[in-house]
């Protein structure tokens, strides 16, 4: 795999769409055959990517998406910045349409100019595990994945070099 290139999200989305009906039929085609090395696969894209590539040259998920929140991110923020979780409720999240506690503005209000997070030790669970390219039974989340390469250059490239793979 070819070193991991930063790419605005703008971009990113272009690309996306250029190959949209591709990797539509891919995830479609993988879906059906749910390879058993498709974890061992994407593992070690998943490594190789981030062997050469620092989120923090990007942060583009934390500038243009939002985690979703439990009650568990919630109280651990909370706690980080010496607040009662009504208090940093009241201050920084809303229930989105799908009913879930998301922060209520973007970019993360602890982002940093730096790309470096206020409230890193503390972070929500889902952003301790994005890009989630890691995660077994990679299958189940092919279309979110697919989702999440209008946003993260590393899974961009992740998808582009499975659809290489002969599985």
């Amino acid at each position: 795999m070819k070193k991991v290139v930063y790419k605005l999200p703008g971009e990113l989305k272009k690309l996306v769409d250029k190959n949209r009906q591709e990797t539509t039929a891919w995830v479609k085609k993988i879906r059906s055959k749910n390879p058993r090395n498709l974890d061992d696969v994407v593992h070690g894209l998943h490594d190789e990517a981030f062997s050469s590539f620092s989120c923090l040259d990007c942060a583009n998920c934390c500038k243009t998406i939002g985690p979703r929140l439990t009650d568990k991110d919630i109280a651990g923020l909370a706690r980080h910045l010496k607040m009662k979780p009504t208090a940093f409720t009241e201050k920084y999240v809303v229930t989105d349409e799908d009913g879930d506690y998301v922060f209520r503005e973007h970019p993360c209000p602890f982002l940093l100019p730096d790309n470096y997070c206020m409230v890193y030790e503390s972070r929500p669970k889902a952003c301790r595990e994005y890009p989630h390219t890691d995660r077994k039974r990679f299958y189940q989340i092919l279309s979110l994945s697919h989702k999440n390469c209008e946003t993260c250059p590393v899974v961009f490239d992740i998808f582009e070099e499975l659809k290489k793979v002969n599985f």
